[in-house]
């Protein structure tokens, strides 16, 4: 997957990119919202293994640029021929809060939209407030909230809201602009 709009770019993470994740999945600050103040604790070595069963038709993971610059991830899983689950980390903080998330994330809905996904679900942590707030905008419906569901790396309990998208709900924010 190559997409581009204006100075975003969503492209497949490659072996290249291993170091690159592995920066980011070891950096707590950047993994806290995930469940793992601490980091992973893994390795490019093992990150690239990974990425190379990645397939169009199974998984990705997405390296997202902006000015040909990698600022973060993106990654898409069919659970079914007419379901994909999704989830978006910006990983450079001075890159939050401007508005880059939804122009990504309407770049992919879109795309898996043109494939023939039916519905897009996310998650994200109950206390994500800005997440979930970027997620209404481009239309997703809150399905439900699951309260204490999973424990993070510290053994603190975590909730999670579900979410739902369909192209009736969708709100393109590429559109427009």
């Amino acid at each position: 997957m190559r997409l581009c709009f204006r100075d975003l770019t969503i492209r497949n993470a490659e072996g290249t990119d291993a170091a690159q994740l592995c920066a980011w999945w070891n950096d707590g600050r950047v993994m806290a919202h995930a469940g793992f103040p601490n980091g992973l604790g893994t390795t490019a070595e093992k990150i690239a293994a990974s990425l190379a069963t990645d397939s169009d038709d199974t998984r990705r993971r997405l390296i997202i640029e902006y000015r040909g610059r990698p600022i973060g991830e993106m990654n898409y899983r069919l659970t079914d021929a007419k379901t994909a689950e999704i989830g978006i980390k910006i990983c450079d903080f001075s890159m939050q809060e401007k508005g880059l998330g939804r122009m990504f994330l309407s770049m992919l809905c879109q795309a898996l939209f043109g494939r023939g996904c039916e519905k897009i679900a996310l998650d994200t942590n109950l206390n994500n407030l800005r997440a979930q707030h970027v997620y209404e905008l481009l239309g997703f419906q809150k399905l439900g909230v699951r309260y204490d569901c999973w424990e993070d790396q510290l053994g603190r309990p975590q909730s999670a809201v579900d979410y739902a998208l369909t192209p009736e709900t969708f709100h393109d924010f590429t559109l427009g602009v």
